[in-house]
């Protein structure tokens, strides 16, 4: 085993079967899978997808790799570009990888899968998109962890999910550990994507992830036919190195191949039962649990306070709601809503929703503090005064679809299906949900191909 952790990281990608994967994490990687999918077909709809498909004009069917929920198709760049984005439009998708891993990872393979003149058993997609989640969460952790290195202004999913594609996109065209070595390096350039949009709610976000998606793929596709890839990537010595560029120095390179094998890091990951920013999800559980122990309606709150830390006050404490991008990230406007519409899902993220009259004096109801005693991943405090006076204070350390407190298959998979249902006829809702939850026993996954148009 080499000395260069680029080269190391390569040689446990490659040396990962499918076998390695406990029957669990396989499962949850299918209902990952499905979710993303779902979240996917709907944002096909979405005014981002949108413009993406004016902006490169695309029409009919230019390419074999499918774009999800719509009549198109295109090449394996462009596909894995607009599924990319049609996958986070919504703020549906998954989180906790790199972090929205799956929007950046199974575009990537699912676009390269139309490039493939051979069958693709089910199981060997699998394996490729549980070492995308793996690399994109790991390179995360070593360049200092999700508020270190999102703190610094960076978009995790667009840096660190330009990996994840490239290794799972490698997987799947059978890169020996020299190519994939030389697809992790290249991927380094096509890392990037800034919280710049939060301060005007703009769409930029939606776009890393579908750049991060079309980058790995590209890294990956170069590497296949002999492009040399830098191989000190990760060595945070050396200068333009991603650890001393992206991460100020301040991660723990060693953190990228420790214990590789032992903790698969999508069994970390959480799926969204709230259509907002994931940093709002405690705040929506916690204001929940209080209306139900004590029995109250919307109209009984009087005053909400909001105790946070300073660094999910900068990504999701803002009170300005112009624009659904702004809505999506906005934890006063998520509760807001809860107390108004009683769920913050799609509809609610609508302009008829966060513009009603009845909006604005609830967002004044509520007040947000920066604790500076809390830690950067601390989740907020809710507290509830009601009109006799009485106050209730509450923190959900684990909100709703965490490893620690999941969704229920039932649940997850009915998400998927009111999602895709948006888009798609019943049947193929069913038949790609049938589909993908017997993934590892289909001969060819290229049969998926053809449900998700």
């Amino acid at each position: 085993m080499s000395d260069n952790l680029t080269r190391t990281l390569a040689e446990h990608v490659c040396a990962t079967s499918f076998d390695a994967f406990p029957s669990q994490t396989i499962h949850k990687a299918k209902l990952h899978i499905l979710d993303t999918l779902g979240a996917a077909i709907a944002g096909s709809a979405s005014g981002e997808t949108g413009a993406m498909l004016e902006m490169l004009s695309l029409r009919g069917t230019a390419g074999r790799s499918p774009l999800w929920g719509l009549p198109l198709s295109a090449d394996a760049r462009t596909a894995a570009l607009v599924n990319g984005v049609s996958a986070h439009a919504y703020e549906l998708d998954d989180s906790g990888g790199c972090d929205h891993s799956g929007a950046v990872v199974l575009p990537a393979v699912l676009a390269a899968l139309g490039d493939l003149d051979h069958s693709f058993s089910g199981a060997d997609l699998l394996r490729s998109v549980l070492v995308g989640y793996e690399v994109g969460r790991r390179v995360l952790e070593a360049v200092g962890g999700y508020e270190e290195h999102n703190g610094l202004g960076w978009h995790s999913t667009g840096t660190c999910g330009a990996f994840g594609a490239a290794a799972a996109v490698g997987a799947m065209l059978n890169l020996d550990s020299e190519a994939m070595a030389s697809a992790l390096g290249t991927a380094c350039s096509f890392a990037g994507g800034t919280w710049a949009f939060i301060h005007n709610g703009s769409s930029s976000k939606k776009l890393h992830a579908g750049r991060a998606a079309e980058g790995g793929l590209m890294a990956a596709y170069l590497a296949k036919r002999g492009f040399e890839g830098p191989d000190s990537v990760f060595e945070a010595d050396r200068w333009g190195s991603f650890f001393a560029t992206f991460g100020a120095g301040r991660g723990d390179p060693v953190a990228l191949v420790q214990d590789f094998g032992g903790n698969w890091r999508l069994n970390r990951c959480s799926i969204k039962p709230h259509a907002t920013c994931r940093g709002t999800h405690a705040a929506i559980d916690a204001l929940d649990l209080l209306l139900q122990r004590h029995g109250l309606t919307a109209g009984e709150i009087v005053a909400i306070e909001v105790d946070i830390s300073r660094f999910q006050y900068g990504m999701c404490g803002g009170k300005v709601v112009e624009s659904r991008a702004q809505a999506q990230m906005s934890l006063p406007y998520a509760l807001a809503a809860r107390l108004r519409y009683g769920k913050v899902f799609l509809a609610e993220l609508e302009e008829a929703a966060w513009s009603a009259p009845e909006i604005g004096p609830l967002l004044d109801r509520i007040a947000v503090r920066i604790d500076p005693e809390m830690k950067d991943e601390d989740e907020p405090a809710i507290t509830i005064v009601t009109a006799n006076g009485a106050r209730d204070r509450l923190i959900v350390e684990f909100p709703l679809g965490g490893p620690q407190n999941p969704l229920s298959d039932k649940r997850l998979i009915g998400k998927y299906a009111d999602l895709a249902g948006m888009v798609l006829p019943a049947p193929k809702v069913d038949a790609i949900r049938d589909f993908v939850l017997g993934l590892e026993h289909e001969s060819d996954a290229r049969g998926l191909l053809e449900l998700l148009q």
